[in-house]
C-alpha cells in the first residue's frame, strides 16, 4: 500500500518538475525492490513468529490458570469433568478419582446444569469446608490449551467453566456476627392481679417471689438478663444464638409457668414478645413493643417473635380467660366518648359477607352516635340470606332513615376530616365491607373480639381488642352502658344486639363468659324479645337440608378429624350454613376438631371447630385466616375444593406430628 501511493506521489510531480520527479522515482525503486523481498522472502518468517507468539500466549495463559490458587474446571452439561487446575486437584481430586462434578457437590443438581444460560452462583460444602462455587456456560473451542490428554475426551461441545472460592472462614465470622446480634424482649403476666386475688394474702408474696424466680432461671439459662419493670412485666436482653435456643424450646417458659401453684385457683400464664434482626437497639425495642401487643391481642398466653415485616408466633394453646374487671371497658367507653365528641359523623362497618354479630355490633356503634347527635352509617354492600330478615326490620321501619344502610362507594363519598370510621367484628382491613375507608380515614376506631393476625388495623386513634369476649356485640353492650349519657336501646336494636351473642355462642355454648350473661341480661332489659330472635333467625327447609347433606358427607382422618364439604347450590346462604355444620359435628363423640368446606363466589370458605383438645385458630392462621382457639375459618383463593380439602389434611397431619 506504501508503494502504490509513493508510485502515485511520483506522477503527480512529474506535471510539477520533472528533475524532482526523476530523483524520486530513483528511491521508490529501490522501496518497492525492498518491499517485494520481504514480502516474497520474509513472510513466511513473520507468520511463524506470530504463530509461536500465539502459541506462547497461549500456554502462557494455560499455565496461569493451572497455577493460580483459585480452583477452577470444566464439565460438560452432565456435569462429567473435563479439565482441571492444579489447586481444583488437590483441593477435591487428591485420594479420590471423581469423574462427575456432582459427586464432589451434590448441590449442582442435574437441573442446574441443564438450564444453566449465563453465570450462575452457589453455595455448597466439601469434607466440611464452605465454598461459593461460580458457573459460567461456554464452549470447547475456547478451552483447546487447556486439554489435558489424561482426562476423557467424551465431553460434548458446549462445556461449563467452574470457578471455586474457599469461603468457610467468611461463613463463620458471618455466623459470629449473626450469633451476636441482639434481641430485646418483653414479659408480660396476662393475669397477675386475678392469680393473686385467688389465694390468701400471706402466700402472694411467695407466689410472686416463685413467679419472679422461675423467670429468671429461665432466661439466665439461655445466657441472657432479665430485669423486673413492673409487678406483671419483665424486659430481657438474648444473643440471637440463644434466641434460636428459645425457638427450638418454642418458649417452655410459658408452660413452666402455669404449673406453679401454691393454691391459687387460677393458674398465671404470660405473654412474651420479642424484636429481632432490627439495625439497633432501638429497632429491636420497638419490634418487641409491636410483638407483646400482638400476644396480649391474640388472648395471651403465647410468644411473639417480630424481625421486620416476618411474624411468628408460639404457643396459644389456651383459650383467652375472661377478666371480671371492667375498667377497660369503662376507660374504652370514656375514650370514645371524647372522640365522638369532636366529630360530625360516623362511619361503622363489619366484615365480608356480614353475620348478626356483624349487623348487631354496627347497630350498637351506630345508635351510641346518634344519641350524640352526630349523622351516622352503617356500610353493607351484600346482605346475606340469614341476614335479611335482620336487615329488613330496619329498613322497613319508620322510624330509622332511608340512610342508616350504605353502599362502600357511597360511603367513600360521605368520608371527610370530621368522620370517624368504626371497625367491628373485625381487625384485618383486607376482610371489611370497605378496605379502602380505612386507608383514607383521619380516625379510626376498631372494635373486636377476634384474635389479631399479622394484618391488622395500625392506625386505629382507639383499639379495643379483647379475645375473651363471647362476640362484639357483648363489646358494644357494656361501652353503651358506660357511656356517660344514658342510652335507651329500641326492642328492636337489643334484639339484633342479642341475636349477635346468641350466633357467635351458639347458644351460649361457645366462648361464654360472666360477662357474656350480664350484656344479654343488659339487653333483655331493653325489651329483646328471645321468642323473635328465634324465629327471626331459624333456618329454611332447604339449608336445614343442606347442613344435614355436609354432616352426612363428612369424612374422619386420622381417627379423630372431620373433614367435609357443603355444596353451595344446596343452600340460601351457603357459608352460613358451612359454619352451622361444622357446629353440628361438633357433637359427634370422638372427634376434636371439624372442618367444612364451601365454595362461594370464587373461593373456599373454611369454618375450623373444635371443643377445648385443638386450637384451630393457630391452624387456620397458617392459610391466612384465624379465628378464636376453638372457633376459626379462612378463605382459600386460587384452589379447588379438592387442593383445599388436601390442604386442610396436610394443616392436621403437621398438627399431630407436632404433638408425636
Amino acid at each position: 500500500m506504501m508503494s502504490v501511493l509513493l508510485i502515485l506521489l511520483n506522477l503527480v510531480l512529474f506535471t510539477a518538475d520533472r528533475k524532482a520527479a526523476l530523483i524520486m522515482l530513483i528511491f521508490t525503486a529501490i522501496f518497492v525492490a525492498a518491499s517485494a523481498g520481504l514480502y516474497l522472502y520474509s513472510r513466511k518468517g513473520l507468520y511463524t513468529g506470530l504463530v509461536s507468539f500465539a502459541q506462547g500466549f497461549g500456554a502462557a495463559e494455560a499455565s496461569l490458570l493451572d497455577d493460580m490458587a483459585e480452583a477452577a474446571a470444566l464439565c460438560d452439561k452432565s456435569g462429567y469433568l473435563i479439565w482441571m487446575n492444579r489447586s481444583f486437584e488437590e483441593n477435591f481430586f487428591a485420594g479420590h478419582r471423581f469423574s462427575n462434578i456432582q459427586s464432589i457437590f451434590p448441590d449442582i443438581t442435574n437441573e442446574i446444569l441443564a438450564d444453566l444460560d449465563g453465570r450462575s452462583v452457589i453455595h455448597s460444602s466439601f469434607d466440611d469446608r464452605r465454598y461459593l462455587i461460580g458457573l459460567s456456560p461456554s464452549t470447547m473451542a475456547e478451552y483447546d490449551e487447556l486439554t489435558d490428554p489424561v482426562m476423557p475426551r467424551e465431553a460434548d461441545h458446549a462445556v461449563i467453566a467452574l470457578s471455586i472460592t474457599d469461603e468457610t472462614e467468611l461463613v463463620q465470622y458471618r455466623q459470629l456476627y449473626e450469633d451476636a446480634r441482639s434481641c430485646s424482649g418483653l414479659i408480660y403476666l396476662d393475669n397477675y392481679d386475678e392469680a393473686l386475688a385467688s389465694i390468701e394474702e400471706v402466700r402472694r408474696s411467695l407466689l410472686t417471689a416463685l413467679v419472679d424466680r422461675r423467670i429468671s432461671n429461665y432466661v439466665n439459662s439461655m445466657n441472657g438478663v432479665v430485669k423486673k419493670l413492673e409487678k406483671d412485666k419483665y424486659f430481657f436482653f438474648v444473643l440471637s444464638k440463644d434466641m434460636r435456643r428459645m425457638i427450638e424450646d418454642r418458649f417452655s417458659i410459658l408452660e413452666e409457668v402455669k404449673t406453679i401453684n401454691i393454691g391459687n385457683e387460677l393458674a398465671l400464664t404470660l405473654s412474651i414478645g420479642v424484636g429481632m434482626d432490627g439495625e439497633d437497639l432501638q429497632a429491636d425495642s420497638e419490634a418487641a413493643r409491636a410483638a407483646i401487643d400482638l400476644a396480649l391481642g391474640r388472648g395471651g398466653d403465647q410468644a411473639v417473635i417480630k424481625s421486620g415485616d416476618d411474624v411468628r408466633y408460639f404457643g396459644g394453646k389456651t383459650a383467652a380467660k375472661e377478666k371480671n374487671a371492667r375498667v377497660k371497658a369503662r376507660v374504652k367507653a370514656q375514650a370514645l366518648q371524647e372522640i365522638l365528641n369532636s366529630a360530625d359523623k360516623l362511619i361503622v362497618m363489619g366484615h365480608r359477607n356480614g353475620d348478626v354479630d356483624s349487623l348487631g355490633s354496627s347497630v350498637g356503634m351506630w345508635k351510641i352516635a346518634t344519641s350524640f347527635g352526630k349523622k351516622a352509617y352503617i356500610v353493607m354492600n351484600t346482605v346475606t340470606h340469614s341476614l335479611e330478615p335482620l336487615y329488613r326490620a330496619f329498613k322497613d321501619n319508620p322510624d330509622y332513615p332511608d340512610d342508616m344502610f350504605v353502599t362502600g362507594e357511597e360511603a367513600l363519598e360521605l368520608l371527610d376530616s370530621q368522620t370517624i370510621v368504626t371497625v367491628v367484628d373485625v381487625n384485618r382491613p383486607s376482610f371489611t365491607e370497605e378496605p379502602r375507608l380505612i386507608q383514607r380515614a383521619d380516625r379510626i376506631v376498631l372494635i373486636d373480639h377476634h384474635r389479631r393476625g399479622t394484618e391488622s388495623v395500625d392506625r386505629a386513634t382507639l383499639s379495643y381488642i379483647e379475645p375473651y369476649a363471647s362476640s362484639a356485640c357483648e363489646m358494644v353492650a357494656e361501652i353503651i352502658q358506660y357511656i356517660n349519657i344514658r342510652i335507651r336501646l329500641t326492642p328492636l336494636e337489643a334484639e339484633a344486639m342479642y341475636g349477635g351473642i346468641v350466633i357467635d355462642t351458639q347458644n351460649f355454648v361457645n366462648q361464654t363468659g360472666v360477662r357474656t350473661f350480664e350484656a344479654a341480661a343488659f339487653l333483655k332489659r331493653q325489651g329483646a324479645s328471645v321468642q323473635k330472635i328465634r324465629k327471626m333467625f331459624r333456618d329454611s327447609m332447604r339449608d336445614s337440608r343442606a347442613r344435614a347433606g355436609a354432616i352426612e358427607r363428612a369424612e374422619i382422618y386420622r381417627d379423630h378429624f372431620a373433614v367435609s364439604r357443603l355444596d353451595p347450590t344446596d343452600a340460601d346462604s351457603p357459608t352460613v350454613v358451612g359454619a352451622q355444620a361444622a357446629n353440628g359435628l361438633l357433637d359427634v363423640d370422638g372427634i376434636r376438631a371439624e372442618f367444612v368446606l364451601t365454595p362461594y363466589n370464587g373461593m373456599i370458605y373454611v369454618s375450623a371447630r373444635s371443643i377445648d383438645e385443638v386450637n384451630v385458630q393457630l391452624m387456620m392462621e397458617k392459610v391466612g385466616g384465624g379465628g378464636h382457639m376453638t372457633v376459626a375459618g379462612a378463605q382459600l383463593k386460587d384452589m379447588t375444593i379438592e387442593e383445599a380439602t388436601d390442604r386442610i389434611k396436610a394443616l392436621i397431619d403437621d398438627l399431630l406430628e407436632g404433638e408425636s
